[in-house]
């Protein structure tokens, strides 16, 4: 089988290239093609050899997965639910800001982390997405882009999964994003988020690369956190916000909290208070990013009202606290995480 290069950071293609007995600047030519000249094509690569070309041709590829189904919305999401080669399915959105076109990826096909409320956990994890995988999910979006003159600006690693729980081929993905020889997509524009998995937060805080981190909270006391998130009787509270603040000490970047608003269920004024007695507790820089449930029919919770919303917000930023309610995007496409794949009945 056919290696993808897509996979491959810049380093890991020089150590490929030069065990060819290539040089190093040899990787860098062909990594400028991919992602600067965005050629997927080795026949095109007028600057490298034709016998290396060849040698390409039959020892790799660049494929990208399929699109399966695009939904596009009103107010300019694109939703897609994309099939890799071996079949699975996972989607990939494209929303658009006055600021720029940022993406949301997914890092796995179907999701272990069991959420209530989330409709990526109903189709259980199958496996981690590979690298080249998840390039191709963000190179398929920029081809749809260029046909508007635009191209992905921001990445969020939100979609199907719990990037940690797939560590290596994330980072590595970042790194190619990220890569001045490569999409150059700044660092403080990719987020990365997780359920809190406690070591690999503090791990992902030592690599150096400055991209962000982003918290998936959604409760502010244990209690409620056990009821609506199983990881949270293996990591509990305490746990997840000291290894926050240790994410800090070695990384300086403020932390994202998202906080998905469901009705009764950790909305309340006092709720708002907990979460404000949390967060000073353990002295996290942080902000809050308070995020409107998209109902999901096969799961019982509901949105709360955009008032209690307001509130909530409202609470949180007399106490000296950032807080920002999400904007909404692709309402009419099923644009939240795992709805259309359920939809189709994906693998």
């Amino acid at each position: 089988m056919k290696k993808n290069l897509l996979g491959y950071t810049l380093e890991k293609m020089t150590q490929e290239f030069v065990a060819l007995g290539e040089s190093k600047y040899r990787s860098k030519q062909v990594f400028s093609w991919i992602y600067k000249k965005r050629v997927l094509d080795f026949s095109l690569m007028s600057d490298v050899s034709k016998s290396f070309r060849a040698l390409l041709e039959e020892q790799y590829c660049l494929d990208l997965p399929k699109i399966h189904t695009r939904l596009d919305s009103k107010d300019g999401t694109i939703k897609l639910l994309l099939e890799m080669n071996d079949g699975s399915k996972v989607e990939a959105v494209m929303m658009p800001y006055d600021y720029g076109c940022p993406i949301c990826v997914s890092s796995e096909v179907g999701c272990s982390m069991g959420c209530a409320f989330c409709a990526s956990g109903l189709l259980k994890k199958k496996r981690g997405l590979e690298t080249s995988e998840m390039v191709g999910e963000l190179l398929v979006i920029n081809k749809i882009l260029e046909e508007r003159g635009e191209s992905v600006t921001h990445i969020n690693v939100m979609g199907t999964g719990e990037p940690f729980d797939n560590f290596t081929n994330v980072i590595d993905f970042l790194k190619i994003a990220n890569s001045a020889d490569g999409l150059q997509i700044g660092a403080r524009h990719i987020t990365v988020s997780t359920c809190g998995l406690v070591d690999k937060i503090v791990e992902y805080g030592k690599l150096g690369i400055q991209t962000n981190l982003a918290l998936s909270l959604h409760a502010p006391n244990d209690e409620i956190r056990n009821k609506i998130m199983p990881i949270s009787r293996a990591y509990s509270l305490d746990k997840v916000f000291t290894a926050l603040q240790e994410y800090y000490a070695s990384s300086g970047r403020r932390v994202t909290l998202e906080y998905i608003m469901l009705k009764g269920i950790n909305d309340s004024k006092d709720n708002a208070k907990e979460l404000v007695s949390l967060i000073r507790k353990y002295g996290v820089l942080c902000y809050v990013n308070l995020i409107p449930y998209n109902e999901v029919k096969e799961m019982p919770f509901k949105r709360s009202p955009i008032s209690t919303c307001k509130e909530f917000a409202t609470i949180l930023m007399q106490n000296g606290i950032n807080a920002t309610i999400r904007k909404e995007f692709g309402g009419d496409i099923d644009a939240a995480c795992g709805q259309l794949r359920i939809k189709v009945g994906a693998k």
